[in-house]
């Protein structure tokens, strides 16, 4: 299965779920900023993505964005512009930790 890049970005109101999601996210991609990654999944990955960020939030506070882009080495690098320096977007495939 194809792997799709994924924007996932997110607001969580308290001190200990905000830092237990962020490191969830370190084993699924590339942080841009704290609150956001870019991440290469294929659809299983995005299950179990989901499944583990869903164990952590508090769905009535938290939230949790995932913006699909596209393939990686099509719209999934294309569609990135920044403003000041931009920082190197993964290069693709898979993240080996």
């Amino acid at each position: 299965m194809a792997r799709r890049r994924y924007l996932v970005a997110y607001d969580i109101r308290e001190d200990r779920r905000l830092r237990s999601v962020h490191r969830t996210m370190k084993g699924y991609g590339w942080a841009m900023q704290y609150s956001v990654f870019v991440c290469d999944l294929d659809p299983m990955e995005v299950l179990a993505l989901k499944t583990d960020i869903a164990s952590i939030i508090d769905h009535r506070v938290d939230s949790v964005a995932l913006l699909d882009l596209g393939l990686p080495a099509e719209r999934g690098k294309g569609c990135f512009e920044f403003m000041g320096p931009a920082p190197p977007l993964p290069a693709g495939g898979p993240l080996i930790l």
